[in-house]
């Protein structure tokens, strides 16, 4: 018979013994956009791998309305336990609080930051029927126009807004903004020469530029684009204020355990060293990351000046 003191302690101790690590089921993936985007493809590409490290589904949800904000703040009410995570677009931290007057979340406080994602690169693209090579050659000639020069995009505080109308005030151009609905309509009015430029997705352009349809001058990012690769950055075009675009992330309510927090992590990290995961990706026009939860709040607090910069030159209002 067990001592009665050692006999009490036992009921204690066992749940403790009883905990299984996590994850020990089903892990529900939300996003902010319906399925069949870009943020979609990629989350569910990239849970694959982590179902088939961890053992466990990981399973996609979508929550889209209000401009990714509806399943931003599904993420940041959800238990925070672990079994609830999501991706959600840095439009939704860094953009969002500056076109909204009110958000139902707060973007720096309520989230445990897991991982960068992937970078969805823009690239400054102009009609090829235009006599510039360079983006120097295109601020010259759209300098000496006298009417002005016309850019689209595909809304109004869209990051392709933000980048035409930062490009266009840091260059000293006379430009009218014409939002479109997506890529399908700017373009044909790129190369009908109705628009003269765009700051756009790369994913949308790579066909028709290597076509030869529109002529890219350069992609906003700090280092040149594997496909691209005669295509200068920002930067080396002079532009160096523009060295920034879309990206994603994975995040989590406020309070998940940080063990979850760095495991995930580090599971996606892993995950994005495949190369055929990283050379598929390229393919859509996107650079898989994978970071810390530190890099990924080290990047938010760099860009987060950056974007209201840019909100506020673009004249962009809140709703």
């Amino acid at each position: 018979m067990l001592p009665r003191r050692i006999a009490l302690a036992l009921p204690l101790a066992a749940p403790a013994f009883a905990q299984a690590p996590w994850p020990n089921r089903p892990v529900r993936v939300l996003i902010g956009f319906p399925p069949g985007g870009s943020l979609d493809v990629m989350t569910r590409l990239a849970c694959e791998q982590l179902q088939n490290r961890l053992g466990q589904p990981f399973i996609v949800e979508s929550r889209s309305g209000a401009s990714g904000n509806i399943g931003t703040e599904a993420i940041a009410r959800a238990t925070p336990d672990g079994y609830t995570v999501g991706t959600i677009s840095m439009h939704n931290l860094l953009i969002n609080p500056h076109l909204f007057t009110r958000l139902p979340y707060d973007p720096m406080r309520d989230f445990a930051w897991i991982s960068q994602m992937w970078d969805l690169p823009n690239v400054a693209v102009v009609p090829a029927q235009l006599p510039v090579r360079t983006l120097a050659e295109f601020i010259a000639w759209a300098r000496a126009r006298p009417q002005g020069v016309s850019y689209g995009s595909s809304g109004v505080g869209t990051t392709i807004h933000l980048s035409g109308a930062y490009l266009a005030a840091q260059a000293g151009l006379r430009a009218e903004h014409i939002a479109f609905r997506g890529a399908a309509q700017t373009i044909p009015a790129l190369l009908s020469g109705d628009i003269q430029f765009a700051v756009d997705n790369l994913a949308s352009y790579v066909g028709v530029i290597q076509s030869g349809g529109v002529r890219a001058l350069a992609v906003a990012l700090p280092q040149r684009w594997p496909a691209l690769p005669d295509v200068p950055t920002m930067a080396e075009a002079g532009m160096a204020g523009l060295s920034v675009g879309p990206w994603h992330l994975w995040a989590a309510p406020r309070e998940t355990p940080r063990p979850v927090v760095e495991r995930l992590a580090a599971e996606i990290r892993a995950a994005f060293a495949d190369t055929a995961l990283q050379q598929r990706a390229i393919g859509m026009g996107a650079r898989l990351l994978g970071s810390g939860p530190d890099e990924l709040a080290t990047r938010l607090a760099r860009e987060a000046p950056v974007w209201a910069e840019m909100v506020r030159i673009s004249g962009a209002q809140p709703e």
